[in-house]
């Protein structure tokens, strides 16, 4: 038996070694097949969007799931959406359906000082923690990667901000976007000494693509290194063509953060995967089909009934609870079928310690006491009720 010894491999026309080994029998390798579980971005390929596919909700969650606008101080508010990849184009052809996209409104009045649009992505602390990630080492490192397209060519940034401990930043840039264009960003970190990551469930890591920003927040600064966070300077000044262009748009999709120097093949995983991680933060049930049964509950007498939700997965936290359009949710009584209307009000009593099961009073007249009802949706298809733990 022969022995080769060598202390790396490189292909015939690379530029860097595929593999390094060291002299303890260990190597390093940059490999670019598929590997599950590497991915810390949960619906980094914009499939799940549970509350809808449009919205202009100033500051928050509203199409696509786990990214959320962040925008303020705008003459117009700009909309958050899920959109289609068009075919013919990378990423579409790597596999990538669907993209988050912000539309900037008509900012009539120009850029000011404190206006914004951002969009945000949260993690939890215990993920970062639990990660493989040595955090507090220079020489270990996370890659995070995404598709990127804007209607506007320039330049932007995009910051990352641990949330415990003192808080620290590392921004860095896109590079000059060509307009209309899809491009691949790829950014290695390091870790840094001063990182803390709580083992709990609030919120530890967040990324963000500032779009725009007001000078309010911006200002001189080093990129590509970690610092103390500034809320004042999160990033360079910034250029504002995208933001005073009516109508201009800026779209991501095939977002990745994983451990490591290298940034492989996106992890693609199934629509079911994808929402079940999403339903940790999000559970939205309705809007979209007619007669959809949403809970059966039971009567309190006195125009009361108290219903359950059993959810799929437990949430982060016990969730808030809002329902949308109130007069298209219809009660009815298993006793006689008897349709008992619309209830005048919803809310959340309380979650059990598991946050599995969720208690919700609902007020509507002629309830039996102990007697069976359901809560559904009627035909007009766009009662929804949500439950969310968001960071």
């Amino acid at each position: 038996m022969s022995t080769l010894k060598v202390g790396a491999i490189r292909g015939v026309s690379a530029s860097s070694d595929a593999i390094t080994v060291a002299n303890d029998g260990t190597c390093t390798a940059k490999i670019t097949n598929n590997l599950s579980n590497r991915n810390l971005i949960i619906n980094g390929a914009m499939q799940v969007a549970q509350r809808g596919t449009s919205s202009t909700v100033a500051e928050g969650y509203g199409s696509v799931d786990r990214f959320k606008s962040n925008n303020a101080n705008n003459d117009e508010a700009p909309t958050q959406s899920q959109v289609d990849v068009a075919s013919g184009t990378t990423p579409y052809s790597l596999g990538f359906r669907k993209a988050f996209r912000m539309t900037n409104g008509n900012q009539t009045s120009g850029a000011g000082t404190n206006d914004r649009v951002c969009i945000i992505y949260s993690f939890e602390g215990q993920d970062m923690a639990n990660s493989g990630w040595n955090y507090i080492s220079a020489s270990s490192f996370i890659t995070i990667s995404f598709w990127v397209k804007s209607s506007v060519a320039q330049n932007f940034f995009v910051q990352l901000r641990v949330r415990d401990g003192t808080e620290q930043g590392f921004t860095f840039e896109t590079g000059s976007l060509s307009a209309n264009t899809w491009t691949k960003v790829t950014k290695t970190i390091p870790g840094n000494s001063n990182i803390q990551f709580d083992n709990d469930n609030t919120a530890g890591l967040l990324i963000e693509w500032n779009i725009f920003r007001g000078t309010t927040k911006t200002g001189s600064m080093s990129l590509d290194t970690w610092a103390a966070f500034d809320g004042s300077t999160r990033t360079p000044d910034q250029t504002s063509t995208w933001y005073t262009t009516d109508d201009a748009t800026f779209e991501i999709t095939g977002v990745q953060l994983e451990v490591g120097s290298v940034a492989t093949d996106f992890e693609h995983r199934s629509f079911a995967q994808e929402l079940a991680l999403c339903q940790r933060y999000c559970q939205v049930l309705g809007g979209n089909t007619s007669q959809e049964l949403f809970m059966t509950a039971y009567g309190n007498g006195a125009g009361t009934a108290t219903g359950f939700y059993q959810a799929p997965v437990d949430f982060r936290s016990t969730p808030s609870f809002s329902i949308s359009n109130l007069s298209h949710v219809n009660i009815y009584n298993f006793t006689n079928s008897g349709n008992l209307g619309s209830p005048s009000a919803m809310s959340l009593i309380t979650a059990m310690s598991a946050k599995h099961w969720i208690y919700i009073d609902t007020t509507v007249s002629s309830t039996t006491s102990g007697g069976g009802i359901m809560v559904r949706a009627n035909s007009t298809n766009d009662a929804r009720f949500t439950l969310s733990a968001e960071l």
